[in-house]
């Protein structure tokens, strides 16, 4: 079931929790990929680097010890060269056998032993006379036959200062220099060096199956192992390669990386040649680069484990909303009892899905109440059809009974409220012509004369015929004529007169209602437009002059609507603006 889990959680269409999950783990599957490879390059580095440097040290130090021999075997060299014994038995003419000939060797091999003594490191000393006569203390037996050999002619050849001479087939190193008298060379002091000594000094070996050469200027091996796997023509080769320098290369020899090392001695200008091979060198570094690689898989283990954890606290609030708005889209919109209460970005979340659901749960309920008063709405127009028929029925009878009896003014009156109650309650359209509004408006002024003493006269004054074409709001000139007469003419004592002005101006219908009333105050202007419902007071539409402005606005925005200016005993003005919309 854990195996399922995880699997879905890496699948590509996964949820937020598996890509979290695989998001970390790659992250920490690289992190710790790269922590381990450079920890690991960095050991084997650091091995190399530590191998050299054990190397060229025992390298530098195995030559030193030998320079030291070397030196104090020079040394040696010139006590035996100055010794008057050592020249003097070399010019006599003492002839072998003879007694004296028993004397001047006694006497020589004595000095010779006495030079050697407590050098375990020197096998050998001899003095030879180009007149025949040799005289050795050590090992190996010297004869007359060592004149004519070529180690005597490299001598004779290069013994004026320090020579070395190395025998082939042999490990041992010969070092010899001339003897002189009257600048002449009458013979060669040579000293051997002990074989076992010369092992001792180069047996350097960082691992078991290095290996370790000393080439002389002559390409002859001073010293060798005692079993190399490379022939001698391919080390020479790559001593030739590094000749001349002191550091360190990488090699692949037949099929195998080694570590080339190569040191010059800079007292003898031999070369030394170090070959590592690189498994045995970096076999700790693979034991340690395994136990890493064991190591980072177990902590990535841990970590995926912990990872999977952590995601899945992280998203329990996204599957908890998740979960809710599942709910909400099958139509429940009562949220369950249990809620979020971090303060995250999901809390955040949460609070405004919160808020979202209840002003949703307001609104449905709402539609559902409007809805409800919609239909109890319809059934009373439904019921209430049969009512405006019976009014226009009942005035009409009323008109034939007034015209029956000679009343004309019952007439006029049931005339205009007739044709005022067609036009409102028949027509159902938002817009009429301007003609149809301004007919609407001298019905009702029909209608109110009557109600007071003095007279209220109607001008209307339309700057061109075609103006009364244009469509304007139902309803929009009667409720300003209306308040012109209320709040303006009622209260005053002479004759009302109510002047309507109609003029176009660019794309723009002005129309201009002036009255000769009492005027406003500033207060009484402010408060017009103030109040709401409609003005308490008036007695046909229920409308007033700041439902008339908003309408306007509302529909068309500014600079449209009405404007009011009026000076106190004189006359009001009332502006109205409205685009000029053709027929």
């Amino acid at each position: 079931m854990k195996l399922f889990s995880i699997k879905k959680l890496i699948s590509p269409t996964g949820s937020i929790q598996g890509k979290i999950f695989v998001a970390f783990s790659l992250v920490t599957l690289l992190g710790i990929a790269a922590v381990t490879s450079i920890v690991y390059l960095y050991m084997r580095e650091n091995v190399k680097n530590n191998a050299f440097t054990s190397v060229t040290d025992s390298i530098r130090q195995a030559d030193e010890s030998l320079n030291l021999r070397l030196e104090e075997i020079n040394r040696l060299n010139t006590v035996v060269a100055t010794n008057n014994t050592v020249l003097s038995t070399l010019q006599s003419d003492t002839e072998e056998p003879s007694y004296e000939w028993f004397q001047e060797q006694k006497r020589i091999e004595e000095f010779l032993s006495a030079v050697i003594a407590y050098k375990p490191y020197i096998s050998r000393v001899a003095v030879i006379g180009l007149s025949g006569k040799v005289f050795h203390v050590g090992s190996p037996w010297l004869d007359k036959s060592i004149i004519k050999t070529p180690m005597m002619q490299y001598f004779l050849e290069h013994g004026s200062g320090r020579a070395y001479f190395h025998q082939t087939g042999s490990s041992s190193i010969v070092t010899g220099r001339e003897l002189r008298y009257n600048m002449k060379t009458i013979g060669i002091v040579m000293f051997d060096l002990n074989d076992d000594f010369i092992k001792k000094i180069y047996d350097v070996k960082p691992t078991p199956d290095s290996m370790l050469y000393v080439v002389d200027e002559k390409n002859e091996f001073i010293y060798e192992p005692k079993t190399s796997a490379m022939d001698k023509d391919t080390i020479l080769k790559l001593n030739q390669e590094l000749a001349g320098s002191s550091g360190s290369v990488e090699r692949v020899i037949h099929g195998k990386s080694y570590l080339a090392v190569s040191r010059t001695s800079d007292y003898t200008g031999w070369s030394t040649l170090a070959l590592i091979p690189m498994k045995s060198l970096l076999n700790e570094t693979v034991r340690i680069r395994n136990v890493l690689a064991e190591v980072a898989i177990i902590v990535f283990v841990i970590i995926v484990i912990g990872t999977l954890q952590v995601s899945s606290r992280i998203t329990k609030n996204i599957r908890m909303l998740r979960s809710m708005m599942m709910r909400v889209m099958e139509g429940n919109l009562t949220l369950p009892a249990a809620e979020i209460h971090s303060r995250d970005e999901i809390g955040q979340l949460y609070q405004a899905f919160k808020r979202m659901v209840e002003e949703l749960r307001r609104s449905l309920e709402g539609i559902v109440r409007t809805e409800r008063e919609k239909r109890e709405a319809e059934l009373a127009v439904l019921q209430a059809q049969i009512r405006p028929h019976f009014l226009y029925n009942t005035l009409n009878t009323v008109k034939y009974l007034a015209k029956l009896n000679g009343v004309p003014n019952i007439v006029e009156v049931s005339e205009s409220l007739i044709e005022l109650m067609r036009g409102v309650l028949g027509n159902s359209n938002e817009y009429l012509s301007l003609e149809d509004e301004l007919q609407y408006v001298r019905s009702y002024v029909t209608i109110e004369k009557y109600k007071y003493v003095e007279p209220i006269h109607l001008h209307i004054d339309v700057e061109q015929e075609e103006l009364l074409q244009c469509r304007v709001l139902k309803l929009m000139l009667q409720p300003i004529v209306e308040n012109a007469i209320i709040h303006g003419i009622s209260s005053s004592e002479q004759s009302g007169l109510v002047h309507i002005r109609i003029e176009r101006q660019h794309h723009e219908l002005r129309i201009e209602v002036r009255d000769n009333g009492k005027g406003m105050s500033k207060e009484q202007i402010e408060a017009l437009f103030e109040a709401r419902g409609g003005q308490n007071n008036t007695r046909f539409s229920g409308m007033g002059v700041r439902n008339v402005h908003e309408r306007i606005v509302r529909l068309h925005g500014e600079p449209y609507g009405v404007s009011v200016h009026s000076e106190p005993d004189l006359y009001t003005k009332v502006l109205i603006r409205f685009p000029l919309l053709e027929e």
